[in-house]
């Protein structure tokens, strides 16, 4: 179970391109059609997700991230026949210690840097997410109580007609009233009694017209206050999105930096040893280190490879294949489900509290078990974000879209701007962010607005 959650449904209804347009015009707030279209509905290629996620200079300032490393230190990383020749001559020697020492200080702070950004930028992301989601169920739950107050006010209206018709369904004219109030006085206790039920009814006809105003005038309240709260809620689906954006260049950014450092810093640590070692060791020797050490580590990222796709398939629940149909849609993860969509009881652990209400399915396959793209598409998210840990999301285009969270550190797959197919491992089940134990996070947007996973699933013949 996660933290992940909220509560509503998808109306689609409200996102249609009018009322869109009309949100836009009257307040100035809502996504017009053109924006909502090329964040949801275009058809993703490589290219336009690469657009969507490259690197922001001037977002990633935002954050006090200045330029990247490459661009600043590439040209002057010191060669080993740099380091030899300064060894070889004492002035030159303290110079080459001085820049070596000062770029393994740059590089340090550059990932210390852009990792607190991305931190700050996954957590504004996060946020701006969780009360877009909120104000999806405030816009609903306001306008299922101005439909439900319509009906009571058409049903008020249509119990006031039925009065109307038994009182005058003699034509309630003089004539009418002539024969009514006609007869003997051995009939007067008759006439009292049709007179007294022609009062009730009367009184009853004046009871209903005014339930029926007043619920029309309730409707038409809350009708009033979800179209406010759906104005808010586009307003914030715009935010949220904007805030993706920022969080994925800043993401970027920091493992861009982390990279940087990877592939120079243990070469500079040496190359730095290597000028101050005073003893008769040469800087071949050194070399030869750093050789070997990158030997090991190429070694064990294979072997994790190996191991997590030896864990792939033993985990999938279908011998490494995932479950498809005919619809091109694939089951994202083996296993049980082990939370469902919608109301639930709210758990709490050192990473915080779950909602009330779950946003998607969970499903448990054990840790470092494969996670599957859903559908073909590009992926537009792949970062920390807040509650739902490392996060992956896929535009499959039409406006569909998927999420993937609680991955495990280092278990992504792929990155922002690569296309996948349905099917193909994107990332390895883990318990980070507001997670209860290791499992997978699914969720299904339409057009931004979550729905239910296992019914949006059901209908493409996939069961979650």
């Amino acid at each position: 179970m996660c933290e992940t959650g909220g509560r509503g449904r998808v109306n689609d209804q409200i996102t249609k391109d009018a009322a869109a347009a009309a949100a836009s015009e009257e307040c100035g707030c809502a996504p017009t059609p053109a924006e909502r279209d090329a964040l949801w509905k275009q058809s993703f290629s490589r290219r336009s997700a690469l657009g969507l996620g490259a690197l922001s200079v001037v977002a990633l300032s935002a954050f006090g991230v200045t330029s990247g490393v490459s661009a600043a230190y590439a040209a002057s990383y010191p060669s080993w026949d740099d380091v030899q020749k300064a060894k070889n001559n004492e002035a030159a020697k303290g110079a080459e210690i001085q820049r070596i020492e000062g770029l393994i200080q740059s590089l340090t702070q550059k990932v210390a840097q852009t990792q607190a950004a991305a931190k700050t930028a996954s957590d504004e992301y996060f946020t701006a997410q969780q009360e877009f989601f909120a104000a999806i169920a405030e816009a609903d739950t306001l306008q299922a109580k101005a439909d439900e107050q319509a009906g009571v006010a058409d049903e008020s209206a249509r119990k006031a007609g039925q009065v109307a018709a038994q009182i005058y369904r003699n034509g309630g004219d003089d004539t009418s009233l002539e024969l009514f109030f006609a007869g003997s006085a051995a009939n007067a206790d008759e006439l009292l009694s049709r007179l007294g039920t022609m009062d009730k009814l009367l009184e009853y006809n004046q009871s209903v017209y005014d339930d029926a105003v007043a619920a029309r005038n309730s409707a038409q309240s809350l009708s009033d206050q979800a179209k406010v709260a759906r104005d808010e809620r586009d307003r914030l689906q715009k935010i949220a999105e904007q805030k993706m954006v920022a969080a994925q260049q800043a993401a970027d950014a920091a493992q861009a930096a982390l990279d940087e450092q990877s592939a120079n810093l243990n070469t500079m640590q040496a190359q730095l040893a290597a000028l101050k070692d005073t003893t008769t060791k040469t800087v071949a020797g050194y070399q030869a280190g750093v050789a070997a050490r990158e030997a090991e580590e190429k070694k064990r990222r294979e072997r994790e490879a190996a191991e997590a796709a030896a864990n792939a398939g033993g985990n999938s629940g279908g011998g490494g294949a995932p479950a498809g149909s005919g619809s091109g849609w694939v089951r994202p993860h083996g296993g049980y489900r082990s939370s469902g969509y919608g109301p639930r009881s709210q758990q709490c652990n050192a990473n915080g509290c779950s909602s009330s209400w779950h946003y998607g399915i969970d499903l448990a396959n054990g840790c470092g078990a494969a996670i599957y793209a859903a559908y073909a598409g590009v992926v537009d998210a792949a970062f920390y974000n807040g509650g739902y840990g490392n996060y992956v999301r896929i535009q499959h285009g039409t406006g569909v879209a998927t999420g993937y969270a609680h991955i495990r550190d280092g278990g992504f797959a792929v990155r922002a701007g690569q296309q996948v197919q349905a099917g193909q491992i994107i990332a390895y089940a883990g318990n980070t962010g507001g997670s209860f134990g290791c499992h997978l996070h699914f969720e299904v947007y339409i057009n931004g607005y979550y729905t239910n996973p296992a019914d949006f699933m059901a209908a493409r013949g996939i069961s979650i």
